[in-house]
């Protein structure tokens, strides 16, 4: 028998007082969460360095009178400590990341010691809580090997990584599964898991060398759109429907320990691929923008040409679905972005998408 979808009145119920973490709130998917958690009546505590672009989503949504914001370094583990036995947070989910693939090469060693020790400590300080009952590490999708699978990559499948990026990423997964077996399997108290995820779209993103961002540069700049890898195949989807499996997999994790403390893939429908020139052409036709496309090819780094995920496992066991196909979130991104460029309320308007994305349940 199927389980029943959650509804935004039990989401609501749920959340409704307790303290939540939120590492890297400052960027694109961490102010996604971070306001969707408050709608919820979480007490949403904040934990990141400061905002790293202009315009930035974190401003937009003027979170800042929002939640309890904190600047801070989650590599810094005597601050980081200092900070989560202050909160006593419930729940945590670590988004802080150095997470562009092409930056991870002009800063490995900002990519590396951000995105390994800022999860060590992360478990560290899980292992010893008292508060903590559940914590949701966010990785990526590029933590696999790369084999350019197009059936997909399971949570079985080979970690690894040929870019500093992936290999970090890997990396932290490699921890996590350490921590796990040899810390967290005897504790009662706390479920703690892995989401891996990537390639998200969506409103408020302004993060350099990234399709839609790039996008909408050109566009207010008045530039040439110049685009690598044109027929690369990512699993895209918007910012809503990861964000919705790490919240639905920290309630499992809440109430089950055993039972979901483990790795879990979060990506769209496997079948109805999108290359990145679908992809820019769909988003310049929402938004009825006529503009020459440049494609050249990707001669600086290794790029994965095939990307995508399985994710069976976390529609079986967490009855995780995608919500809105990749066309429509497409669709939203654009219109999300237009309603900013035209001077709308994009505050009022993202929290709508947020109502619309969960009206259904999950």
């Amino acid at each position: 028998m199927e389980e029943k979808k959650i509804d935004i009145k039990y989401l609501k119920k749920f959340f409704r007082g307790k303290r939540v973490v939120v590492t890297g709130h400052t960027g694109f998917k961490g102010s996604w969460l971070s306001l969707t958690l408050k709608n919820f009546g979480a007490i949403v505590y904040g934990y990141s360095l400061k905002e790293n672009t202009s315009p930035n989503n974190f401003q937009i949504l003027k979170l800042k009178n929002k939640i309890n914001s904190t600047y801070g370094d989650v590599r810094n583990k005597a601050k980081f400590k200092a900070f989560l036995n202050k909160v006593k947070p419930e729940i945590l989910f670590h988004l802080a990341a150095q997470s562009l693939v092409r930056d991870s090469y002009s800063k490995p060693y900002e990519t590396f010691s951000t995105n390994i020790i800022g999860t060590l400590n992360v478990l560290e300080y899980s292992r010893f809580s008292k508060s903590l009952k559940s914590v949701v590490i966010v990785t990526s999708d590029k933590c696999y090997k790369n084999k350019e699978l197009k059936k997909g990559y399971s949570e079985k499948d080979e970690l690894g990584g040929d870019d500093p990026y992936s290999s970090s990423k890997a990396s932290a997964e490699n921890i996590f599964h350490a921590y796990n077996k040899s810390f967290f399997i005897n504790k009662k108290n706390i479920g703690i898991a892995t989401a891996r995820a990537g390639n998200v779209i969506g409103g408020g993103d302004w993060s350099s060398n990234r399709i839609i961002p790039d996008c909408v540069r050109s566009i207010t700049n008045r530039t040439k759109l110049k685009i690598r890898s044109p027929f690369a195949i990512r699993p895209w989807q918007h910012v809503m429907e990861p964000i919705s499996g790490y919240i639905k997999l920290s309630m499992k994790l809440y109430k089950n320990r055993k039972k979901f403390s483990s790795s879990w893939n979060f990506g769209p429908d496997l079948g109805k691929t999108y290359t990145v020139k679908k992809v820019i052409n769909i988003f310049l036709k929402e938004l009825r923008v006529n503009k020459k496309i440049i494609f050249r090819k990707n001669t600086s780094f290794n790029e994965t040409i095939t990307l995508q995920l399985n994710c069976k496992k976390s529609k079986k066991f967490l009855n995780w679905k995608t919500v809105w196909n990749t066309f429509e979130s497409i669709k939203r991104t654009s219109n999300w972005y237009k309603v900013y460029l035209e001077g709308g309320n994009i505050v009022e308007y993202t929290n709508n998408q947020i109502n619309n994305y969960f009206n259904k349940g999950i």
